[in-house]
């Protein structure tokens, strides 16, 4: 019997007044892969990893986490579920060891410090855990909260543009954390305009226009220049 998505999104709609952004929006996910939803800005990626990640609500549709309905488990599912936004998340008068202590304690972590440890080492933030978050600057608060949202180990992995704010050394031990040991163990959803650095993650990709998901393609059976050929057309369509 095949196993269930991690994810599944039927027919997801939110507007915000009378200006849709989402427009029955379908996407299904297993554990181990990798999509990367390409899009310009105001396509509604951001909207939809806020809707994947129980900090926005849809108008209408299902979300269903590992099958369980998430407008009706919202608060079970949480626990299972990553998001890192164009928010850190994290608080500016607490050193960086004390917001994720916060947050593997809000986790109920067993391990939190060596959970700390091991992915503050990955992402090269060992000298800076302890100064206050709000002295850091915006490359080493988006490194933080990486580990923040990957902290509790969750199933689910929502990125929106994780490239923003990282130099090139951040991008590299990023994709060296999503491409580890666990990814098996894991579906991950990133959101990005950046073809170059998108393209290079994805086990899947797909394209978000008109609010819906309007093509779709095993990377695989993909080169780079076909694929962008194809969405810089689906961007010259796009409304300005």
């Amino acid at each position: 019997m095949q196993e269930l998505p991690a994810i599944t999104v039927q027919r997801l709609t939110k507007s915000f007044g009378d200006r849709p952004v989402l427009r029955d929006l379908d996407l299904n996910l297993h554990l181990g892969e990798v999509f990367v939803l390409f899009g310009a800005n105001g396509s509604g990626k951001t909207t939809l990893i806020r809707s994947l990640g129980t900090l926005a609500k849809a108008d209408k549709g299902i979300i269903r986490i590992m099958g369980r309905d998430l407008r009706r488990r919202g608060a079970f599912l949480r626990r299972f579920i990553g998001v890192l936004t164009h928010q850190t998340f994290l608080y500016d008068e607490l050193t960086g060891q004390e917001n994720l202590r916060f947050y593997g304690q809000m986790f109920g972590l067993r391990n939190v410090n060596e959970r700390i440890r091991s992915l503050t080492e990955k992402m090269g933030l060992q000298r800076v855990l302890d100064k206050r978050v709000g002295t850091l600057s915006h490359g080493m608060q988006k490194r933080l909260s990486i580990v923040r949202a990957v902290l509790h180990d969750p199933t689910i992995l929502l990125l929106d543009e994780p490239e923003s704010g990282l130099d090139e050394e951040a991008l590299s031990l990023l994709g060296h954390l999503l491409s580890g040991e666990d990814k098996g163990k894991r579906a991950v959803i990133i959101t990005t305009h950046n073809l170059g650095y998108g393209f290079g993650l994805a086990d899947h990709v797909g394209i978000l226009a008109n609010g819906h998901i309007a093509y779709q393609q095993d990377r695989g059976s993909l080169d780079m220049e076909a694929f962008r050929d194809i969405y810089t057309g689906y961007l010259s369509k796009a409304p300005k």
